[in-house]
């Protein structure tokens, strides 16, 4: 059986996605961004919840990759509509 040929992935797509991952890891990397304690939110000092707060929104920015990099399956040249239209099924 021939394997099929990949998806070639759009350049402007792979851009997009490498600006959505290099801003989630930049967001949590660059320490003095988020190198205080103020403003409090409840007891928690500002470094804690900035940190809590780019959990989902790296799951958000990855899942967002992940969709524009995915490749979409081939339609399967394997079955073929019989004359009945239900792929060659009989039952």
């Amino acid at each position: 059986m021939a394997q099929p040929t990949p998806r070639r992935r759009s350049p402007a797509a792979m851009v997009v996605v490498t600006i959505l991952l290099v801003v989630a890891i930049a967001g949590t990397l660059v320490v003095p961004i988020y190198a205080r304690s103020t403003p409090k939110l409840g007891d928690f000092p500002f470094f804690y919840w900035y940190q809590l707060i780019w959990v989902p929104v790296v799951a958000i920015l990855a899942w967002i990759s992940y969709l524009l990099l995915r490749s979409k399956p081939a339609p399967s040249a394997d079955v073929s509509p019989g004359p009945g239209g239900d792929g060659g099924l009989t039952g």
